[in-house]
């Protein structure tokens, strides 16, 4: 059996996990009110992305508060890269100024690329558009925000054997980069039903 694949946003992702549709899902932030078998097993650091030209790329340390005046481009509601924009402007007391609401993180990379705004993505979503000089990531105080990237299924489910190796190699493959998210194997945490610490994202 070949794994499949369904990418879409947080929301939705946390719809069916809690309907139990998929072997499992990979998200950022594990939610709190569920009852859940997580393991981390990549970093996923967000960073402040914006045209090379825009005004603020040649500058160093910049204050968050700066950030205020900014144009935000945001993913849709429900979006787990928005929540933590918003979060983030929630904690620091800072009123977010949506300019545009976009419906996924290659329209953001487009949209950054035109100079129409900034945005807060996933690093690892960046490699060729930093390579070919089309994007810059602004340095900006409390940047990048550490995130991981999880899986998790249901309390009590027993994962078949195509679902437990698609994992094992995710958890393998991401060791490679964060060794320390790979502390437990996937087939230990569903037998103990080991749950990870609820982390904020």
């Amino acid at each position: 059996m070949q794994p499949q694949l369904t990418v879409t946003n947080r929301a939705r992702v946390l719809e069916r996990l809690s309907a139990n549709v998929d072997d499992f899902v990979v998200l950022g932030q594990i939610p709190e009110n569920m009852d859940l078998v997580a393991l981390p097993f990549l970093e996923n650091p967000l960073v402040l992305a914006a045209h090379p030209e825009h005004p603020l790329a040649r500058e160093k340390n910049i204050p968050i508060e700066r950030l205020a005046n900014e144009r935000f481009l945001l993913r849709e509601p429900g979006s787990g890269t928005r929540s933590s924009t918003e979060r983030l402007f929630a904690e620091q007391g800072l009123q977010l100024r949506p300019y545009m609401e976009l419906g996924s993180g290659e329209a953001i990379k487009q949209a950054i690329m035109a100079d129409l705004g900034i945005s807060i993505v996933p690093m690892g979503s960046l490699e060729l558009e930093l390579e070919a000089g089309r994007i810059t990531i602004l340095d900006v105080e409390g940047f990048p925000m550490r995130r991981m990237w999880h899986s998790a299924h249901l309390g009590g489910k027993r994962l078949g054997l195509t679902a437990a190796t698609f994992l094992e190699f995710l958890v393998r493959e991401g060791a490679k980069s964060a060794p320390a998210a790979a502390a437990a194997s996937p087939h230990e945490a569903a037998k103990a039903g080991r749950k990870e610490p609820r982390r904020r994202a």
